[in-house]
């Protein structure tokens, strides 16, 4: 489980494939310290095990259903990414639970900037909108954000300029693929109102 809450922007040394899969070994900085084999650690919003550490480069291996799944697949050498390790029994939850299950890729669909400051819309498959709600959560690239305005096919977000700064977020531009997990608790309220109407 995660927050949402980027703690450094790491950047991807190699990705090496392996079978239907790849292994990526990724700069993590301080995301690195007291790492161990089998931790958790949500790079883009999706939740990878440590399998090899090297100072502070740790590799994680991604098979072919998260490539299929995230942007992952599309990371090369030098890529930045969001990181962020495994939530704590007793860490502070400043944004809302993630849990690093990404439910799929979305699409920068606009851009509007207004000095440091950005706003994003952000197109999605209708059934991840029908999750969303304005107001409430959302996870862009393990970014946990607030929705501003959410319609059939897109939603937007208000960016304000330290998480344009320390987040991939920054860098997207309109085109650009993005991993979108919609809010844990709308997930099960949506199939709760299905049950229902399945059974009136």
């Amino acid at each position: 489980m995660f927050t949402g809450l980027v703690e450094t922007l790491g950047s991807i040394v190699a990705v090496t494939r392996q079978g239907p899969g790849v292994l990526m070994l990724v700069e993590c900085g301080l995301v690195a310290e007291g790492a161990a084999i089998g931790d958790s650690v949500a790079i883009n919003g999706c939740c990878l095990t440590v399998i090899e550490m090297s100072g502070s480069q740790l590799a994680f291996e991604a098979g072919e259903e998260t490539l299929s799944k995230t942007n992952l697949g599309r990371l090369a050498g030098g890529d930045a990414v969001n990181l962020e390790r495994a939530l704590r029994a007793g860490d502070r939850l400043g944004g809302h639970y993630v849990t690093g299950h990404v439910d799929g890729v979305g699409q920068v669909d606009q851009r509007q900037d207004d000095a440091e400051w950005s706003k994003f819309w952000f197109r999605v498959a209708p059934e991840l909108a029908l999750q969303m709600a304005a107001k409430g959560s959302v996870a862009v690239d393990g970014v946990s954000l607030t929705l501003v305005d959410v319609e059939d096919e897109r939603f937007s977000v208000a960016l304000i300029p330290h998480t344009l700064s320390v987040t991939t977020l920054g860098g997207r531009q309109v085109g650009d693929a993005v991993n979108i997990e919609t809010d844990l608790l709308a997930k099960y309220v949506e199939r709760q109102l299905r049950g229902a109407a399945a059974s009136s």
